[in-house]
């Protein structure tokens, strides 16, 4: 039995509607934690060092042939399974991100230059990779952060997520479609504990979310904003175009996005400024297709 299953029938069990149930279970995700761990625990991966490269290939870089921080390593058949979340079954998960060039990035709705996510197929022949010839020298430009990064190991868990228009008891609704489907949950309380019953928050910090919600930093739009703004200029600018229906239309792609792009990753870098976040469509997930992933970073200030 998978989890959904397992709380529609523990919610059918408290007289809930079934209709109602299956608008909640529409937005309840569960995503993948990773952080240092108890000794005892499997280690499904590392943070900072050195990556594991196929044999042969470069370190990737930027496309002015700067080679990019590496952030993690994630063993992919190691990972516990979360339903709604199509990572590959195996092979190794690696990231790369320079937090300050990609900050500076004006549009961040295409291919980033200063991110990556590579997926190393299982049985391919690898080896630690050398670092940059020029690594010991290379710092970020506001912030004495060296290029290499001392290794840790990194365990996983699940925990679940909700938009935060359910998950918080005061919200100020960013949308209409957002409030429409608040108000079909008469019993949102019943089930937001029941959530909590069968998967207690653990209390575990994480340093790497894979799934889940984006965890919107600073005051910047959040990342459906500037793709759904990116996606709509041309038509919400077209001068026979209502206001009403400008803001609705673009609600309701907003809210289209948020239900077709998952977190590959999110993380706090080594900076206290910035925050790394990498997107990808559910479908490109689920395809493999890690070369279309977005990269996000934000700035907390």
């Amino acid at each position: 039995m998978d989890r959904y299953e397992q709380f529609r029938l523990a919610a059918i069990d408290r007289g809930i509607p079934e209709d109602e149930i299956a608008v909640f279970a529409d937005q309840l995700r569960f995503a993948i934690w990773l952080g240092t761990g108890d000794p005892d625990e499997q280690a499904v991966g590392q943070k900072g060092g050195l990556p594991r490269l196929p044999v042969g290939a470069e370190w990737p870089g930027s496309a002015n042939g700067s080679p990019l921080p590496f952030i993690a390593s994630i063993d992919c058949a190691a990972l516990p399974r979360a339903e709604g979340l199509p990572l590959p079954a195996d092979g190794s998960l690696l990231f790369f991100l320079h937090h300050e060039d990609d900050v500076e990035d004006e549009a961040h709705t295409s291919v980033p230059v200063h991110a990556r996510a590579l997926h190393v197929p299982a049985g391919t022949e690898t080896a630690v990779a050398s670092p940059p010839s020029d690594h010991d020298t290379r710092t970020f430009f506001h912030e004495n952060i060296p290029f290499l990064l001392p290794e840790h190991p990194i365990s996983a868990w699940i925990e679940t997520a909700l938009p935060k228009w359910i998950s918080e008891e005061e919200y100020d609704f960013n949308s209409e479609v957002e409030e429409r489907l608040f108000d079909d949950l008469k019993h949102v309380e019943q089930l937001r504990e029941l959530v909590d019953e069968l998967w207690p928050d653990s209390g575990r910090g994480a340093t790497i979310r894979i799934g889940g919600y984006v965890s919107n930093i600073g005051g910047q739009d959040t990342p459906w904003t500037q793709m759904a703004y990116a996606g709509l200029t041309s038509q919400l600018d077209h001068p026979a175009l209502p206001g009403q229906e400008r803001l609705n239309r673009s609600e309701v792609e907003e809210y289209r996005l948020i239900r077709e792009w998952l977190p590959l990753a999110q993380f706090y870098t080594t900076s206290e400024f910035y925050y790394g976040c990498f997107l990808i469509s559910s479908d490109d997930l689920a395809g493999g297709h890690f070369d279309r992933m977005l990269s996000f970073t934000m700035f907390s200030e």
